[in-house]
């Protein structure tokens, strides 16, 4: 069957000399993997269109019961000019495509969190300032989508104690908007060390309770070495 699809690359692994497979976020699918043939010859370009991040529209053969779907065509549905330039930027997007890959399981639909990963992209484009903020309320739109949202007034989570929300002195009123599910995210907080770590802390330990693999993202580590900086 030929399907016609967005998608967001997730990841991609060499193949043969000449192929790559690309695992992709199709927002009528879920996560896909592709065989995409020929893109590391010089004159394709296919290789560009397959990086992590990039927005795309696929023509595809689609087989339920197969590991690898075929490409037909791709070409891009939207270009990113600002974050290919900056570091901090190119490290927030890869944190929420590498966090999506970790718990997005194959062939499982999720439009909603497609449009919000999206739109999430497409605000680390735009916006110069408090980045964290658009990452935590895409960590909290994850875990609302994908069944498990956060209930701020749970001490623990199957048995395993639980980082307290609101240990920092504007950190409720962060998560309240989290609450509120608005799509225009706010970036005109007041944020103190104290308030980052209590979010981060427990978005963080509320991901690692639900999905394996979350809590050592390596771009994870690649941001805060830069934010140390």
């Amino acid at each position: 069957m030929i399907k016609n699809s967005n998608a967001i690359v997730l990841r991609r692994f060499p193949y043969s000399e000449t192929s790559l497979i690309a695992r992709c976020f199709v927002k009528d699918l879920g996560k896909v993997s592709f065989i995409v043939h020929g893109a590391h010859r010089k004159k394709s370009p296919m290789g560009a269109y397959f990086q992590p991040a990039n927005c795309l529209d696929l023509v595809f053969y689609f087989k339920e019961n197969r590991e690898l779907q075929t490409i037909s065509k791709a070409s891009f549905n939207y270009s990113w000019c600002n974050i290919p330039k900056d570091l901090k930027k190119i490290s927030y997007a890869m944190a929420m495509i590498e966090l999506t890959d970790k718990c997005l399981i194959h062939n499982d639909s999720h439009n909603n969190l497609y449009d919000e990963l999206f739109s999430s992209l497409k605000e680390v484009e735009n916006s110069n300032n408090q980045l964290n903020i658009i990452y935590w309320h895409y960590q909290y739109s994850l875990l609302t989508f994908l069944g498990f949202k956060p209930d701020l007034d749970q001490s623990e989570l199957d048995f395993i104690p639980l980082p307290n929300p609101y240990e920092g002195p504007n950190s409720k009123e962060i998560f309240n908007y989290f609450e509120k599910g608005e799509e225009k995210i706010d970036k005109n907080f007041i944020l103190t060390a104290k308030d980052r770590r209590a979010i981060s802390n427990y978005l963080n330990a509320c991901l690692g309770i639900h999905f394996e693999g979350v809590k050592n993202l390596k771009s994870l580590k690649i941001l805060r070495e830069i934010l140390s900086n």
